[in-house]
């Protein structure tokens, strides 16, 4: 007997362990959870990525002139993008590993060309509509610019003017969004680009959602390189290009912008380093899935699915339009529709989005919950939930809808949840404005009495929602990650 085949009782019981772990995880594929997954529902598809990450499973995308065929395959999927996205000979880029990787180094490439410019002791400024993907805060914080985040429409829309009002001389760069995700809208990305463009700032457009559907989305107006005053452009390959985690694509307008994302130093006695992302090692297994999806799949199929997609969206529109007390949250143009309660009806026959989403999970349907936000202009975005529509929504539209309707005949006129007991109490032991903020033993407790000591995908999140929505945000956010770190802590016996 091989000591391959010897090893083989002990490499399935390794398996059969990892698959139980797996039997309390959302199901990644055929459409049934509506955020984080994307699913064109083709087997062939999967079958051929995993083939080609495991091809490359030992290599280290760290130093393409040991390993070329990373150089090789990273200039076939840059290739692909951004003809995508309408680039000429002078847009280049790299891939990453994932859209916060792409969107931090388009704000570090952009606050080094500013300070190239400004010259040192001068903190700069970025501007984005609220609606920007948390990523561009994560950039501001690591990077040291301010955030400038700018308050959008009641419909959830993001005014040129608003933004334009920002410009100054300190604005290392403005971001918009094709389209935003928490709304699934399309920023005015043509009249904040040549406003930008006017003013010599660097105008990022954030297609890391939509920057494989939208180019095949008919009737758009331009948001993408045909815009001149797009610098940069980030577009993920593991979302609808149907690729594993992590894998992206940042594009540049020019080679001296991609240049000022490179980090390179010979001033230590090892090998000489030369990154041109945040990470040194990296995979280059997802690179090899997403290269092999294009090389297979091709542009006609990214239209396909693109298809496919606007004609989902555009059913559950329909349907969600014959819902009493539901409604979609302004003019999204997919993938993403949000959905909220129509307040132009009285209270009792409104459907809250929150107890709607928790009723999802009885029909075997995941919706996120999007909790409401008070903007700086004391404008309050309502409460939602956030459906991301992938092309095999296709195949079950007319189920999904069914239980759409179902579950909002059983919660509408039903008050939504309330969050203010339980932040009361925080206030009243010193937790809030101008107080303390929870450590994490005392977010701990503070959890236990909220009822959300232990929280996961499928219990209801109606209540959680609602209190974060009562909390000053640093309190809700360290309760947040004390949610997020527990789940990981190894238990105590």
């Amino acid at each position: 007997m091989s000591r391959r085949a010897a090893r083989l009782p002990e490499n399935e019981a390794v398996l059969e362990r990892l698959r139980e772990l797996r039997a309390d995880d959302a199901a990644a594929r055929g459409g049934r959870l509506l955020a984080y997954v994307y699913d064109p529902g083709l087997d062939s598809l999967d079958d051929l990525a995993d083939a080609a990450a495991s091809e490359l499973r030992h290599v280290n995308g760290l130093d393409p002139t040991v390993f070329p065929s990373v150089a090789a395959m990273e200039r076939d999927v840059l290739r692909f993008v951004t003809h995508a996205v309408r680039g000429g000979r002078s847009v280049v880029g790299s891939v990453t590993s994932g859209g916060t990787e792409s969107c931090l180094l388009a704000v570090k490439t952009a606050r080094d060309l500013w300070r190239e410019r400004s010259g040192p002791g001068r903190r700069p400024r970025l501007v984005a509509p609220i609606t920007a993907h948390a990523a561009f805060q994560k950039a501001a914080e690591l990077f040291d610019l301010k955030w400038d985040p700018v308050p959008c429409a009641p419909d959830g829309s993001a005014q040129a003017s608003d933004l334009i009002a920002r410009f100054d001389d300190d604005v290392a760069l403005v971001v918009v969004s094709a389209p935003a995700y928490p709304t699934g809208m399309l920023d005015p990305v043509a009249e904040v680009a040549a406003a930008a463009r006017a003013r010599g700032i660097r105008c990022h457009v954030d297609a890391c959602f939509g920057g494989l559907v939208l180019p095949w989305r008919p009737g758009l107006p331009p948001w993408d390189f045909r815009v001149r005053g797009v610098t940069s452009i980030s577009v993920d390959l593991h979302k609808f290009g149907y690729a594993p985690k992590g894998v992206s694509v940042l594009l540049h307008r020019g080679g001296r912008q991609h240049r000022a994302q490179f980090f390179a130093t010979t001033r230590w006695p090892g090998y000489p380093v030369v990154n041109g992302t945040l990470l040194g090692s990296r995979s280059a297994s997802p690179l090899a899935a997403a290269w092999a999806i294009i090389e297979r799949y091709g542009e006609n199929s990214f239209v396909v699915w693109a298809t496919q997609i606007g004609v989902a969206a555009d059913r559950i529109r329909e349907a969600v339009g014959s819902i009493t007390g539901l409604a979609v949250l302004g003019d999204p143009v997919g993938p993403a529709l949000t959905l909220v309660a129509d307040e132009a009806l009285p209270p009792g026959e409104r459907v809250d989005p929150h107890l709607l989403a928790d009723a999802m999970l009885t029909h075997g349907w995941r919706l996120q919950h999007q909790p409401g936000f008070r903007q700086s202009d004391r404008t309050r975005f309502p409460h939602s939930v956030h459906l991301t529509v992938s092309p095999v929504m296709l195949r079950q539209v007319e189920e999904f809808t069914r239980a759409l309707a179902a579950a909002s005949d059983a919660v509408r006129g039903r008050p939504r949840a309330s969050g203010r007991t339980p932040a009361t109490l925080m206030r009243l032991l010193g937790y809030g404005p101008g107080g303390r903020v929870p450590g994490p033993r005392a977010a701990g407790i503070l959890l236990r009495l909220a009822g959300a000591g232990h929280v996961t995908g499928d219990q209801p999140m109606a209540q959680l929602m609602a209190l974060i929505e009562e909390l000053p945000a640093p309190v809700a956010e360290a309760l947040l990650v004390e949610v997020l770190a527990r789940l990981s802590e190894p238990r105590k016996a």
